[in-house]
């Protein structure tokens, strides 16, 4: 099983020997394991590459995606294994009072940070920010330090996403911001693979059907700040 992977805890990250970690890494190991796949060999790569690498045979399945109609017509989706909202990271404190991107829309100066080929872009957009004020950058690190520069006021992407990010970095001068409901409802996030490969995405579902919610899940969850009441969503 080839893993394509993010920089992007809770969901997959390296520690300081280089051993890979996070909810996402470690349910898609046990995938591996519980399917008597021999190898699990985790390839670390940028956002706007996990598609074009299932569709050119980089690797088999990638880290959790928001699932999309978009991208069903390149790739398949298992079963959800999350359902999280948006958040905007924001300097400590939030000194411009941001609430969401409606806010961050009226804001004249305000200006957005979000991730090449992510949802949060389009979502930016359709709430009002003008394309003119949104800067793409590759990884999570490169926005989130442009946030704490003040090159941007907001970086837009996963709520559970910016707290894990926060969470490995106690002396960032960055806080989180939930974005309303009323903007954007919780959306549901899946592995990715290769279209054409029913046979696998239907062995990753029954392991997904039987390991979702269960003790080994919770506690996994747990550990990564998800609660029964976020699990249960997915159940």
């Amino acid at each position: 099983m080839r893993f394509a992977f993010l920089q992007e805890p809770p969901f997959c990250f390296t520690d300081d020997s280089g051993k890979l970690g996070g909810c996402d890494a470690k349910l898609a190991k046990k995938i591996c394991q519980v399917l008597e796949l021999e190898d699990f060999s985790p390839i670390e790569t940028e956002f706007a590459e996990l598609l074009p690498g299932l569709s050119n045979g980089r690797w088999d399945m990638t880290t959790g995606l928001f699932i999309s109609d978009e991208r069903r017509q390149f790739v398949d989706f298992t079963r959800p294994i999350w359902s999280l909202p948006d958040g905007l990271m924001v300097a400590k404190d939030n000194p411009l009072g941001l609430r969401g991107y409606h806010s961050l829309a009226r804001h004249p100066s305000a200006i957005l940070a979000v991730i090449s080929d992510q949802i949060q872009h389009q979502t930016a957009l359709q709430n009002g920010v003008p394309p003119e004020r949104v800067r793409i950058f590759a990884t999570q690190a490169e926005a989130a330090e442009a946030v704490a520069r003040g090159t941007v006021q907001a970086y837009a992407s996963v709520a559970m996403a910016h707290r894990g990010y926060i969470a490995r970095r106690p002396d960032a001068s960055l806080d989180v911001v939930d974005v309303p409901a009323s903007e954007k409802q919780p959306a549901a996030g899946a592995f990715a693979l290769a279209k054409g490969n029913a046979a696998l995405r239907d062995q990753v579902d029954r392991c997904l059907d039987d390991l979702l919610g269960n003790p080994w899940h919770r506690e996994l969850m747990a550990g990564f700040g998800f609660g029964d009441a976020e699990i249960d969503l997915l159940l």
